[in-house]
């Protein structure tokens, strides 16, 4: 990922939901992430899982791996048989090498292995690749993994086998050069097979089927061997099939991607945007193919990455034409012939609407859709002024109906957000009206506000009745997390100080009482308090609910200082009032609870003895809560 560095963490754009603006934080000193837009968080395994899909101990392996530390594992039962995704990672890494294998047996060598040759592909790129040949024989795969101890109905979801009418099992990719496909961390999760034979009656081109590990909208090909180069070189180029991937990377071009035939997909676009915001598209020069995936393109500009397009010459494609010329020219043509996206699609267009008025404008409405797709105005308007000169018009004419398109667009995405919202919060039965009041704006009404701590990064504007015990209780934890460690005094540690002074108090929250029992005993083992056991739970209730007490939304600008030269203490500065005021908070609603309660029981008071008992207690409650107001300095209306 793109991270840069604000304040204490690091920041970036979140790779588990789309967004453009970066909600993603890493605090390195904690060892944790925190998405602020979609709420995921944990540490560096959780990462792995959330990321890669992975189970726990798939995580570890994966990490272990890459950072070369040894582990043990259990001897006893296969560990992978209670793992069903694991157990498909494992049989499709045994395929592979099956795969592979076979390009040194008689068959393999005789129609795989000279297939690869023929394509000018050496050695070491079979191997990088992980390339390898599907025998011809139905059930050469499926009989020998069923002998390894794969479980048949493994073989069918990963799309390696079908089930036919009586029964049995057939192999998919039967008599077939193989290309795996990998996700990020090069785990092969699909295949992608190619028919020699001319006379067959079937598919060029044969992909795995959607998968619990396939998704291929969401996978490029390559990705896996491109990413570094890709990010190095802040370029990523994009072909369409396998043989242009493996190309271009023999040839020493490795950041090149392939979408597989497949329309690209945001999904894909997002992909390639965690490591760079440059994209070039080559096209093999087929004029239907290139207009079929102009919508493909918007989509790109529409996130905000720049993209430029080559075609080559006499239809040649990436693979034949690096073949034909070698790496170095191939990249000097592409330096002179690279045009940006909107002056290729004028250019496209214009070619067809040549003496039809009609079709021109048709054009230009196209080429302004396009246009405003893109988020960075700047840039829009220089397209806008270059699209002038090419379609000889007048530029404040396209700027006038470019800004009607966003004006539409605009307009529709309002009465979509509308949609979404009022159908949430219609009754039931009821149909959602556009034209519904705001539920968050209504719900306020004409409360009353109090102001926040913004060093704290609390609400500005929070509502007083909308306090709760469990604001209190969740507040006292997030010291308790953050600070907890801290020596306050006499040797005495902030988290020790808490449970000291609220020892005679419960929790409300099933949650929070359960995370509060689990630090306390932490503090009894652990000196100084750390609270990565609680980070690295199994539980993913307290895994989350503790990463995100964790994670602070907002930092302290150091422009205060830098700038205006006003010293703003930090909540570290001020930890031993904030634990007091916490404690405050907390102890004051609990008496109000008490109140109530025994303001309920003097109204069914049966003696005079007992009503004097319980006035007396209300006395002394009421006293309390009066001492702990004043300790606080705050009147809170009821």
């Amino acid at each position: 990922m793109q991270l840069k560095k604000r304040g204490t963490s690091l920041i970036g754009l979140c790779p588990f939901h789309q967004e453009k603006t970066p909600s993603f934080n890493v605090s390195v000193t904690k060892g944790i992430y925190k998405c602020f837009g979609c709420g995921k968080g944990g540490d560096s395994v959780q990462f792995i899982m959330d990321h890669e899909k992975a189970s726990y101990p798939e995580a570890l392996r994966f990490l272990a791996e890459k950072y070369q530390i040894p582990i043990e594992e259990n001897e006893g039962p296969n560990p992978y048989e209670n793992d069903h995704r694991e157990s498909l990672l494992i049989l499709n890494q045994f395929a592979m090498e099956t795969f592979q294998e076979n390009l040194k047996l008689e068959e393999g060598k005789t129609i795989g292995y000279s297939y690869f040759l023929e394509r000018g592909f050496r050695d070491d790129t079979i191997r990088k690749f992980e390339l390898g040949y599907s025998f011809q024989s139905k059930i050469s795969f499926a009989e020998k993994a069923i002998q390894y101890g794969f479980k048949s109905e493994y073989l069918i979801e990963t799309g390696l086998c079908f089930e036919t009418e009586q029964g049995s099992l057939m192999d998919r990719f039967r008599g077939r050069v193989m290309f795996p496909i990998h996700n990020l961390s090069g785990k092969v999760i699909a295949f992608g097979g190619r028919i020699l034979k001319a006379n067959e009656k079937t598919a060029k081109y044969l992909n795995s089927p959607e998968s619990e590990l396939y998704h291929k909208s969401d996978v490029l090909y390559g990705i896996f061997q491109a990413k570094k180069a890709i990010r190095d070189q802040d370029q990523c180029f994009l072909a369409e099939g396998y043989t242009d991937v493996i190309s271009l990377s023999q040839s020493g071009i490795e950041n090149v991607v392939a979408s597989s035939g497949t329309s690209l997909t945001k999904a894909q676009i997002k992909l390639i945007s965690r490591f760079t915001q440059n994209i070039t598209i080559l096209y093999d020069g087929d004029p239907a193919g290139i207009k079929a995936s102009l919508r493909g393109i918007d989509l790109i500009l529409e996130e905000g990455l720049h993209v430029k397009i080559v075609l080559f010459p006499d239809n040649q494609d990436p693979d034949s034409f690096i073949r034909k010329v070698g790496g170095k020219a191939f990249l000097e043509y592409i330096q002179n012939n690279q045009k940006d996206f909107i002056a290729f699609k004028t250019d496209l267009l214009l070619a067809d609407a040549q003496g039809n008025p009609i079709k021109k404008a048709e054009l230009i409405h196209d080429i302004l859709e396009s246009i405003s797709m893109i988020p960075d105005s700047v840039l829009a308007s220089i397209y806008t002024h270059e699209c002038s000169e090419k379609l000889q018009m007048e530029e404040r004419v396209l700027i006038a109906e470019l800004n009607k398109v966003r004006i539409k667009k605009s307009k529709n995405q309002e009465k979509n957000e509308d949609f979404k919202r009022n159908e949430i919060n219609a009754p039931m039965g009821q149909t959602p009206l556009g034209n519904q009041p705001h539920p968050i704006k209504e719900s306020l009404g004409s409360l009353d506000f109090i102001p926040g701590d913004p060093i704290l990064g609390q609400n500005p504007l929070k509502p007083v009745q909308l306090l709760k015990d469990d604001e209190q209780e969740e507040e006292l934890l997030r010291l308790l997390l953050n600070y907890g460690g801290v020596e306050k005094e006499e040797g005495i540690s902030v988290a020790e100080d808490i449970i000291i002074q609220i020892q005679d108090i419960e929790f409300e929250n099933p949650l929070y009482s359960h995370i509060y029992q689990k630090i306390t005993e932490i503090v009894q083992i652990t000196k100084p308090f750390n609270p990565i056991s609680l980070i690295q739970s199994r539980d993913g209730e307290i895994r989350n609910e503790v990463v995100k007490l964790l994670s602070q939304k907002y930092s302290l600008s150091e422009n205060w200082k830098n700038r205006h030269g006003i010293e703003v203490k930090r909540e570290e500065d001020l930890i031993a009032e904030s634990v007091e005021n916490c404690i405050n908070h907390l102890k004051r609603r609990k008496l109000d609870h008490l109140i109530k309660e025994n303001q309920d029981k003097m109204k069914l008071a049966k003696t005079p003895e007992e009503e004097a008992e319980l006035l007396s207690i209300h006395l002394l409650y009421s006293n309390l809560r009066s001492n702990l107001s004043a300790a606080l300095g705050v009147v809170v209306l009821k």
